[in-house]
């Protein structure tokens, strides 16, 4: 019996003698995809808590675990409700992941743990602001809906919203028709957006070229492209998705954009720093990098750091009364375009009736002459499938548009997790619907856009 018990004793002795390694390489060197998974976590509690007003504990079950890769089930994340940080680490102790929220900004993704650098990037920043929606006016000028009964049967159909949803709306003719919220979710409620932000990031860009500042056609575009051929890049290749940059944009793992996203301080920086592996012009590549270069050039184009961090305010929210609607920075001060907008359904179909209006807003052109009509026309190198300025042709499940019988000159803002908004111009239609709805359901929007379409066409 000594003999077994001091056998038991050593084993034990050296599990433990394994186990205090393994934790101590988790807190000295953790693993990259570890620290990817609580970054996120603590991005995702982050905009959530600050920006939207739900529970901590409610958007790490819903938001961050449920649908998520199976490490993030044991994330576990801590709010500092006075300085408004969030901390996620596995177990509430190794990899910790943080994301620190600025008013106005809201929350940015710390990979280095530095919040005096995350604050001091934003400093003294003055935010223009955007008027209220008069009361009782119809949308868009106020928040007044002109609800088409016709519709009440499409928007109570949970098969047609499809799982996860959380806000809908329809718009026609210039006026808000009809919308549905999930549970927990209403129509002040800022929701993420996702890759549909990079439309608006594009959008931010088309401003500027009405403004003269940027051109379709402009070269050099970066100092650390000097001397190279990416010197031969052009705004259109970028807004295109046809740089020739080499960018990894799987998800899962720790690749390109889920370091750049969750990893990287300065993600544009890092985006930059890729190589070509095409000539610009020959190659769709979909790229969030692409998206971040994008904003870096409309912010350089500004010259004035301070006036550029103001410049989504000033140049397309408040123009539009996108009072709800926040861009967000990475740790250094430069927005995430490619992925990270806040804003509630009717301020996403704002924008959206801006494409409708063809870039014109109460009589002022807001975007060039065509560059509405390029969002809905595919790129040179894309088959068909993108748009020349950061839309998709068709929706998602890469199936035709007409195979659910759309009209031809559909188009769509695409983004994670089921986000979608469909712009329909010669129907003067566009269909917001936002969600937490992975792809794996398989949900697909367009049954959902085609219904819209044939009650709001029909002449009963």
């Amino acid at each position: 019996m000594g003999r077994i018990r001091r056998i038991a004793a050593r084993v034990l002795y050296m599990l433990f003698i394994f186990l205090a390694i393994v934790a101590s390489w988790l807190i000295v060197r953790p693993p990259e995809l570890l620290r990817v998974g609580s970054s996120y976590a603590a991005k995702i509690v982050c905009s959530n808590v600050f920006l939207a007003g739900r529970d901590a504990s409610a958007v790490l079950d819903v938001d961050v675990q449920a649908p998520g890769h199976p490490l993030l089930r044991l994330m576990r994340q801590s709010v500092d409700h006075d300085e408004k940080t969030v901390t996620a680490s596995l177990l509430g102790i190794f990899a910790p992941g943080y994301a620190a929220y600025r008013e106005g900004f809201g929350c940015a993704s710390v990979p280095d743990g530095d919040f005096v650098a995350a604050h001091q990037a934003i400093s003294d920043v003055e935010l223009p602001s955007v008027s209220q929606p008069v009361p009782d006016a119809p949308w868009p000028v106020g928040n007044a809906a002109s609800a088409d009964a016709r519709l009440d049967a499409v928007l109570s159909d949970q098969a047609l919203l499809g799982p996860g949803v959380r806000g809908v709306v329809v718009i026609h003719g210039g006026r808000l028709v009809g919308e549905h919220y999930g549970e927990g979710f209403s129509p002040d409620t800022p929701l993420l957006g996702w890759s549909v932000t990079k439309t608006v990031n594009a959008a931010l860009v088309g401003r500027l070229m009405q403004d003269g500042r940027l051109a379709p056609d402009q070269r050099g575009l970066f100092a650390e492209w000097n001397g190279d051929a990416r010197a031969r890049i052009s705004i259109a290749d970028l807004l295109a998705m046809q740089s020739g940059l080499a960018f990894n944009e799987e998800y899962g793992e720790v690749t390109d954009v889920t370091r750049m996203l969750f990893l990287e301080p300065n993600m544009s920086r890092f985006a930059a720093s890729f190589p070509l592996d095409a000539n610009p012009g020959e190659k769709f590549r979909y790229s969030s990098g692409t998206a971040m270069l994008l904003s870096r050039l409309f912010m350089n184009a500004l010259g004035d750091r301070w006036r550029a961090l103001a410049y989504p305010s000033t140049g397309l929210f408040a123009p539009l009364g996108m009072k709800s609607a926040v861009l967000e920075t990475d740790e250094t001060g430069i927005f995430v375009g490619s992925s990270y907008m806040y804003a509630t359904a009717r301020d996403w179909a704002r924008f959206a009736q801006l494409l409708l209006n063809d870039g014109v807003w109460n009589g002022t052109r807001l975007l060039p002459e065509g560059f509405v009509r390029a969002m809905g026309t595919p790129s040179s190198a894309s088959g068909g499938e993108y748009g020349q300025a950061q839309t998709w042709i068709d929706g998602p499940g890469r199936e035709p548009d007409s195979k659910y019988g759309l009209p031809e000159d559909t188009f769509w803002m695409l983004g994670h997790d089921g986000q979608s908004i469909a712009v329909i111009p010669s129907a003067n239609i566009a269909v917001v619907r936002l969600g937490l709805t992975p792809s794996k359901l398989g949900y697909r929007p367009q049954e959902l856009v085609k219904r819209v379409v044939d009650v709001l066409e029909s002449r009963d």
